[in-house]
Parts: structure tokens; C-alpha cells; sequence
């Protein structure tokens, strides 16, 4: 690991523990074990750090869904992967995502360090609700839209029915946080969920 990289995780660890504007540059470089200047050799500023964790975040992000299918960029890309889809595969879909913002490291370490932001920045809380919130809830709105046309999602309001999948699931994901003994329970209950919104709105 190159001292670049180095920068990236130990910066991404602090935030996630004490937050963002808690962390100093100074603070950075001692737990990377290099001097405030040797730091700026490779990032101007603080800020500069966080675009870099929030761009590597999306990029890991992107490459992991890309392997289930799953493009939140572009609904479109995955119509023709959900009109067909099992409530067996939709359950192991799901399941993967919630296990991989759970314990990839890097992925919760950002999650867990915009939850706390949220509340202390207004730049940071509009961008939480972009990524973790509005991104998913338009993807999947896009989604059951073309779904709904196709008939094979009963025609209800999507925007809505993108409400009552997603609500649930942002609830335990948030109990694994606060509660990680309560995974293997919260991930049941996810099924029960998934299972009971397909076998509620699938018309096929």
C-alpha cells in the first residue's frame, strides 16, 4: 500500500469514529506516520481527502453491484434482470448488498462517518440524502415505473411502492449498525419483507 492509499484509510477511520471536522490534517499524519507537509504532498486539503474517499467509496460501490446486477445509476440497465427475477434471487440479491454495506470495510466506514455528519453539516447532510436516499429511492421508482408498463408490477404508484420497499430495509440496516448481534435476526426479517412485497405487487 502506497502512502496515498495509507492517507485515504486512515483518514476514512478517524472520520468514522470522531467525525469529520473532528479529525485534523495533523491528526491524519501521525496515523498515517508522516509529517503534516509530507501530507500535502499528496492532498491539498482536507476536503480534497474526502473527495477522494467519497469517489473510491462510489467506484467500490459500482464494482460490487455491477457483479448482481444492480446499476443504482441507471435503472433502465436492469429492467429485463427484474421482470424475470425469483423471489429467491430477489432475496439473495438484497441480501448480498445489505452484507456488503455491512461488512465491507470501507464501504461502512463511509456510511457510518455520513451518519454521523448528517446532522453536523448541511453539505454533508445534502449529500447523505443524495447517495444513501434519494439515488436509491429514484432508482428503484425508475425501476417499478418499467415494471409497472410491462405488467409485471401491479399498477400502483411507484414512487410510492419505491417508499414501502425501501423504508424497511433502511431500518435494519440501521439496527445492524447500532446493533451488529442483531444481524442474523434483522436479515430474516429482510427476507420476510422482500418475500411479502413480491408475493404482494408481482403480477406474473
Amino acid at each position: 500500500m502506497n502512502t496515498k492509499q495509507k492517507i485515504l484509510l486512515e483518514s476514512l477511520r478517524l472520520f468514522s469514529q470522531r467525525g469529520y471536522d473532528a479529525v485534523s490534517v495533523e491528526q491524519i499524519a501521525a496515523a498515517v506516520g508522516i509529517k503534516a507537509p509530507s501530507l500535502y504532498k499528496h492532498y491539498k486539503s482536507k476536503q480534497d481527502i474526502f473527495d477522494a474517499i467519497f469517489e473510491e467509496t462510489a467506484k467500490r460501490y459500482e464494482a460490487f453491484t455491477d457483479t448482481i446486477s444492480v446499476h443504482v445509476q441507471n435503472s433502465e440497465q436492469d429492467v429485463i434482470v427484474f421482470e424475470q427475477i425469483t423471489a429467491d434471487d430477489l432475496v439473495e440479491k438484497v441480501k448480498s448488498l445489505i452484507e456488503y454495506s455491512l461488512h465491507d470495510e470501507y464501504v461502512s466506514r463511509f456510511r457510518r462517518m455520513m451518519t454521523i455528519e448528517q446532522f453536523r453539516s448541511p453539505e454533508l447532510s445534502a449529500l447523505y440524502s443524495q447517495r444513501y436516499v434519494n439515488q436509491i429511492h429514484d432508482y428503484h421508482k425508475g425501476l417499478f415505473t418499467k415494471m409497472i408498463a410491462a405488467g409485471v408490477l401491479a399498477d400502483e404508484d411507484p414512487g410510492i411502492l419505491a417508499m414501502m420497499y425501501d423504508a424497511p430495509i433502511f431500518v435494519l440496516l440501521g439496527e445492524c449498525d447500532r446493533h451488529p448481534e442483531k444481524e442474523p435476526e434483522c436479515m430474516k426479517t429482510l427476507e420476510k419483507h422482500v418475500r411479502l412485497f413480491y408475493k404482494t405487487f408481482n403480477c406474473r
